[in-house]
């Protein structure tokens, strides 16, 4: 029998978020504002819509296969 131990992550917030969060969204919402590899996907994401490199929702839908 093996036991397989999973990695722990502490993440610390400034008590200031704590006490101005009103929900799990707005802690969330913090940790994407402050997370380096969010921020590049995004701004990179801006600037392919601003190229006109972006996709219809329609094409997208059917690239993925939903209806």
């Amino acid at each position: 029998m093996s036991t397989t131990k999973k990695a722990t992550k502490t993440i610390t917030f400034p008590i200031a978020v704590f006490q101005t969060a009103s929900s799990k969204s707005d802690l969330e919402n913090w940790l994407l504002a402050h997370n380096p590899s969010f921020i590049k996907r995004m701004r990179k994401s801006r600037e392919d819509d601003l190229q006109g490199k972006g996709k219809s929702w329609k094409e997208f839908k059917k690239e993925i296969c939903i209806k």
